[in-house]
């Protein structure tokens, strides 16, 4: 009997279809956008919102949450860019990976927060609406991950254990005799974040429906709940990140953002949930117009003329 003793890794995240490079990184930011607008859509509607209102709102939170996932890397992972040896250009290399979330959160709720001023949505409501679906966002995301042999924990030797190459270009460096160079086993931190948000979002949406969470507190809750994740996972991880006193910089990030999740959830206890009329005002008024005024005596339906008298 064959026991799996190390969780396999792709050997190629890039491929090329003419001129044209399919990344399988990209590939999975972009499942995990549809994702989250697809379920979204179904809370946002559920909550009294108008169909459309997430998809207008992705069209401006989903290019900016790129952007301000990109400046986070880059500015807590500078050395490959503008340390000895790095190349500038390279932040602009989004499809290699590198994407920080808290910015990506930070900036993509600009962009949410413009579009729903626009609008007239309130900004707290629609964020507890997209709140669980931001978690299987970056769930999906995590494949990503996975595809470019990077972002895994410490070495171990562990059944689960995955299995990293040396990696370049896209694609796993071949040895002499032909196969894969494998570097080892690690911690598949890629994992651990995936199974952590899918759990988180199933507890966001339990706790939605079962205390009716508002103005902001189910989004509250991804954003402790996350952060409690990330914590523990990042305190595996060997991968190069700025460290402040020897301690990795996410790491306190997901401290200070948890607790402040934590005292917003305590601040807002007990707030009813907000009526949303969006979807019914809609649909008032995409209804045909019934008539209020009596139909004219062309139609064959007026109203009945006086009779003239007898005799």
């Amino acid at each position: 009997m064959t026991v799996l003793a190390a969780i396999p890794s792709p050997t190629q995240g890039v491929w090329e279809l003419g001129p044209f490079p399919l990344r399988a990184y990209a590939l999975c930011i972009v499942a995990g956008i549809i994702a989250a607008i697809w379920l979204t859509e179904k809370r946002w509607v559920a909550r009294g919102g108008a169909p459309g209102d997430v998809l207008d709102i992705a069209v401006w939170a989903v290019p900016f949450g790129i952007v301000g996932g990109r400046i986070y890397h880059v500015l807590t992972t500078p050395r490959p860019y503008f340390g000895e040896g790095g190349d500038p250009l390279r932040a602009f290399a989004i499809w290699e990976g590198g994407l920080g979330i808290w910015g990506a959160i930070a900036l993509g709720g600009v962009g949410a927060w413009i579009a729903c001023r626009r609008r007239g949505i309130p900004l707290p409501a629609f964020a507890d609406a997209i709140a669980p679906g931001l978690l299987v966002a970056q769930a999906i995301g995590r494949l990503g991950n996975w595809f470019n042999n990077e972002l895994y924990g410490r070495a171990t030797d562990l059944p689960w254990a995955l299995t990293i190459y040396d990696w370049r270009g896209g694609r796993a460096v071949v040895g002499a005799d032909g196969e894969p160079v494998v570097l080892g086993t690690f911690h598949p931190t890629f994992l651990y974040e995936l199974l952590w948000n899918l759990a988180a979002a199933a507890l966001v949406i339990w706790a939605d429906r079962r205390f009716k969470l508002s103005h902001g507190r189910a989004f509250a809750l991804y954003v402790a709940s996350y952060c409690a994740g990330r914590l523990w996972i990042e305190l595996l991880r060997t991968d190069y990140a700025e460290t402040v006193l020897g301690v990795r910089l996410n790491v306190f990030t997901a401290v200070v953002v948890g607790l402040l999740a934590v005292a917003y959830l305590v601040w807002q206890r007990g707030r009813p949930r907000e009526v949303i009329t969006r979807g019914a005002e809609a649909a008032a008024a995409e209804a045909p117009a019934e008539a209020s005024s009596p139909a004219s005596p062309a139609s064959g339906a007026g109203p009945e003329q006086p009779r003239p008298p007898a005799g």
